[in-house]
């Protein structure tokens, strides 16, 4: 039976861990298996760049923190080894990532998810990382909506010009007229 030094901390890091699970708008689960420290490394460093953690919890911490949270729907993928990783600010980034480095690498297998509060599989996980992310769209949209003023500001600075360039020319043309 473990000691109560032991049973303390794990009561304490399963608290920890359900406590940034209800804050996530992201959490995925990853099959890890065979992955290098290397790799890991490599995609710990990209998951820290975008504002994600990453961890490799055992599936029994994992089971009680979803618990803890109400999630039951996940416990059916929580089997060999597991890898957790969880946004509070990109929606994207987890599943983006871990889709990323399991093209590259092989390796690794996204199990399933949780996006905004709602389950999603390893392939529909697959389908939200294709996916732009939130900047990408906004992006977009402004774009989207700034052609047509621009296109409008020209329109009108033609007519200006125009309208320029006819003065002118009257103006050259009474210049003549009167030397």
């Amino acid at each position: 039976m473990p000691s109560e030094r032991i049973l303390q901390k794990k009561i304490e890091a399963v608290n920890q861990l359900a406590e940034k699970i209800k804050e996530a708008k992201t959490v995925v689960i990853a099959d890890y298996k065979g992955v290098t420290v290397e790799e890991d490394t490599e995609m710990r460093t990209a998951m820290r760049k975008s504002g994600v953690e990453y961890r490799v919890v055992k599936n029994n911490l994992i089971k009680l923190a979803l618990e803890k949270n109400d999630i039951t729907e996940l416990e059916e993928y929580l089997k060999g080894p597991t890898a957790i990783a969880m946004s509070t600010e990109d929606v994207i980034a987890p599943a983006k990532i871990l889709t990323e480095y399991s093209k590259k690498h092989k390796k690794i297998q996204l199990k399933a998810g949780i996006v905004e509060g709602k389950v999603f599989s390893a392939e529909e996980l697959n389908a939200i990382a294709e996916l732009p992310s939130k900047e990408e769209l906004i992006a977009k949209v402004v774009g989207g909506m700034k052609s047509p003023l621009y296109g409008l500001v020209n329109v009108l600075n033609g007519n200006i010009r125009g309208l320029v360039v006819a003065l002118n020319a009257i103006a050259e043309q009474k210049k003549e007229a009167s030397a």
